[in-house]
């Protein structure tokens, strides 16, 4: 898939965003490496904590549907903003090699790395660490 379909599809889904607090509504577009394409919208709750972003959702649609490995992703945002710290540790548990597409309300892309956005991930070797203690 071409990065500017992903783009399209990013901006459609942030249309479906359900933001009614923040009013920052976010659409995500996440190719797996099969190619097959899994799409998110933010929900916010009125319990804060309780909301999801754009970029877990797609993550957790692909997981559950079996996909576990992801090459690019497309966000969509009204300033071109970046994944926010959970999203971004989310994402390196599969795809630590991310490409990452950043798309403003205007159409504008920005491209950026998932290494370049959390350089040190916590990940399955910190954990390895601790058992052999």
């Amino acid at each position: 898939m071409e990065d500017q379909a992903l783009v399209e599809l990013a901006l459609r889904m942030r249309e479906r965003a359900y933001a009614p607090y923040s009013g920052y509504r976010v659409g995500a577009a996440l190719l797996s490496a099969s190619g097959q394409v899994f799409t998110g919208c933010n929900v916010e709750n009125a319990v804060y904590p309780l909301g999801l972003c754009a970029e877990r959702v797609a993550v957790f649609k692909a997981i559950s549907e079996g996909e576990h490995r992801f090459t690019v992703i497309a966000i969509a945002t009204e300033n071109g903003g970046t994944p926010c710290g959970a999203c971004r540790q989310v994402l390196s548990e599969f795809a630590p090699d991310l490409r990452i597409l950043l798309v403003d309300a205007k159409g504008e892309v920005r491209e950026t790395s998932l290494r370049s956005l959390l350089p040190e991930p916590f990940g399955p070797g910190d954990l390895k660490a601790v058992r052999r203690g």
